[in-house]
């Protein structure tokens, strides 16, 4: 790397191109040296020689700027930034719009009532591509959540727990709870066009549930059970937690009333302080790193397997979660999650 020449750059405009590539011509022919002409135009070491080489071959015509793919955008660029803003800033049921989700369509009839321009659905989703947006399934979170109770939760009270924890020498866990049925798929499979392809499994329906905790530091404790969850069902996974850690756990879980019924509250207090239990916000399992286990293990697991018996169902759940608590760095990976940048402060 040359001195005083980043290769740490914006990416050039389109509609820069043409000029800026032009004063490159006349600083070439001019023997400007490269240091220079690179920190006079804002170009990356390798577009400057992509460039050079283009120049040096074809002359002028090597460096003319090809028009963009899609055909030109009807949209001018104050239009575009201001489309752009909106998608990505804002709810489409602020635009009138009867659905939540930004579609080709309702992202059309946007243009075409704030812009009066007419697109396709196939020009709008190519609009959308080159404004660096994609098709994407979203989070949803509760209408009934405190905002003010979650910006708590992670500025006074989870520090709070962290601090406790720090001073007594217990472990923070997150736990939570999930079922699988047998009919639940996800993936896709490679197939001939305009054939659907067809994976046999079965048709009855059952499920197994499932109970987690995790920590930061990538620990992973399971048990899978039949039935409802409740108190008893909870405080047995506590159990073992106890059986399996050493020294007081801190626990924290949602609201659910199995976590913090009569018989659960009981239960914590016998273990004279190996066991305390402390309550998320409600409606906001985004704040719960144990959530993660459960996208891994359903969606990216055991929907992808094919399922003929109960038994099938049971074993994909454990080898699903027996392989994430052999590979601790995946745990680790889920308090990554903006969400839980909280966790980390």
């Amino acid at each position: 790397m040359i001195p005083g020449v980043s290769d740490k750059v914006k990416r050039l405009a389109r509609r820069t191109l043409p000029d800026v590539r032009a004063q490159f011509v006349r600083m070439v022919d001019a023997g400007v040296d490269q240091a220079a002409v690179r920190a006079a135009l804002n170009l990356k070491r390798s577009t400057y020689y992509k460039w050079l080489s283009a120049y040096r071959r074809r002359g002028v015509a090597g460096l003319e700027v090809r028009p963009a793919p899609g055909g030109p955008t009807k949209l001018t660029d104050q239009q575009d930034s201001r489309l752009r803003g909106w998608l990505v800033g804002k709810d489409p049921r602020q635009f009138q719009f009867d659905f939540a989700l930004w579609t080709r369509r309702i992202v059309r009839d946007l243009i075409r009532d704030r812009f009066g321009v007419e697109m396709t659905p196939q020009g709008v989703g190519k609009l959308l591509a080159r404004m660096g947006l994609s098709p994407q399934r979203p989070l949803y979170r509760a209408y009934q959540q405190d905002p003010e109770a979650v910006a708590r939760w992670k500025a006074e009270e989870y520090p709070a727990i962290r601090a406790e924890a720090a001073r007594v020498g217990a472990r923070i866990f997150f736990a939570d709870e999930a079922s699988v049925r047998s009919d639940f798929h996800s993936g896709t499979t490679w197939a001939p066009i305009g054939q659907t392809p067809v994976v046999t499994a079965t048709g009855a329906r059952f499920s197994v549930n499932m109970v987690s905790a995790v920590t930061a530091t990538g620990q992973l404790h399971f048990d899978l059970f039949t039935g409802r969850m409740n108190s008893a069902t909870f405080i047995e996974f506590c159990e073992k937690l106890l059986h399996d850690i050493d020294g007081p756990i801190f626990l924290i879980v949602d609201g659910a009333s199995y976590h913090h019924s009569g018989k659960t509250r009981k239960f914590a207090e016998s273990t004279n302080g190996r066991l305390r239990l402390f309550q998320l916000p409600a409606y906001s399992p985004e704040l719960n790193p144990d959530e993660w286990v459960w996208k891994n293990a359903k969606n990216d697991q055991i929907g992808r397997k094919s399922i003929l018996r109960k038994s099938d169902l049971v074993e994909a759940a454990t080898q699903a979660l027996t392989r994430l608590q052999r590979l601790p760095e995946i745990v680790r990976g889920f308090f990554r999650d903006p969400s839980l940048a909280y966790i980390a402060a």
